[in-house]
């Protein structure tokens, strides 16, 4: 099955150390990094959509981040 996950953070190192983080665990990315402002709280967030190949039977109750 493939996976999909969107990760999201102030724009900060947190981020790029989540992107990191998934990338060490096999995930890919997909597509461009997206960046926006979040009026209501002041700051910019960046986002990273990112696919991975597993093995099993995709349902909602799949653990994204556990693969």
């Amino acid at each position: 099955m493939k996976l999909y996950r969107f990760l999201s953070e102030d724009d900060t190192s947190a981020f790029c150390h989540k992107v990191t983080a998934a990338l060490n665990k096999g995930w890919e990315l997909c597509g461009p990094p997206t960046y926006a402002f979040d009026a209501a709280r002041g700051v910019m967030r960046c986002g990273q959509a990112v696919t991975k190949e597993v093995e099993g039977t995709y349902t909602p109750e799949t653990k994204l981040g556990d693969h």
